[in-house]
């Protein structure tokens, strides 16, 4: 297919493409040849300035030869001239394209974006998690002090039970009964939640 631009107004020293159309539009093969050769050029040049792209501009410029085949009996000569109805058929055709290529990427983009979004499971289980640690940190209030400071020591700071001794200056087996009993406590404190 050859390329070229068309310019509204240009004196036509070829065919009556109005005539032409109406034979089309009687399914005259012949007639059509003549249009193919006469638009050819200008819509393939239209449809490539709107695309940009040569393998897509063809393509679309056969839709649209195709389409004046099919549609010729359409073609009103009070609206206009033939040519700029073949090129206004030509430019819808391109601009369809683009939205329809613009919307397939945003579809994609939107498909990736979900591919992203963590699982329901991964969900619910930070939500548990959260939860389960506000149930920990509801049951330690309920110990006593020293209970709790023995505990937030051990278990939270990673002191062992020599170390929290002698941080809080208490005896050891002191340190190992509070443990013991704010455990007991935090179990039973848990259980009940469960």
């Amino acid at each position: 297919m050859k390329e070229a631009l068309y310019r509204s107004g240009a004196p036509s020293t070829g065919p009556d493409l109005q005539e032409l159309l109406a034979l089309v539009a009687r399914g005259d093969q012949e007639a059509f040849a003549t249009v193919y050769e006469t638009v050819s050029g200008p819509v393939l040049g239209l449809v490539r300035s709107v695309l940009r792209d040569r393998a897509q501009s063809e393509e679309v410029a056969q839709e649209v030869l195709v389409e004046v085949w099919r549609s010729a009996a359409r073609f009103r000569a009070s609206r206009g001239s033939a040519m700029n109805w073949v090129l206004t058929v030509a430019h819808r055709r391109a601009v369809d394209r683009v939205r329809s290529a613009e919307a397939s990427a945003a579809r994609e983009h939107r498909a990736a974006l979900l591919d992203r979004t963590p699982a329901f499971d991964q969900v619910t289980e930070e939500v548990e998690t959260r939860l389960e640690r506000e149930r920990v940190r509801g049951c330690v209030r309920t110990l006593s002090e020293v209970q709790r400071q023995s505990v937030t020591l051990a278990y939270y700071q990673g002191l062992t039970h020599r170390e929290v001794s002698e941080l809080l200056s208490v005896p050891l087996g002191t340190v190992k009964t509070r443990l013991r009993d704010g455990l007991i406590r935090l179990r039973d404190c848990l259980g009940e939640h469960a």
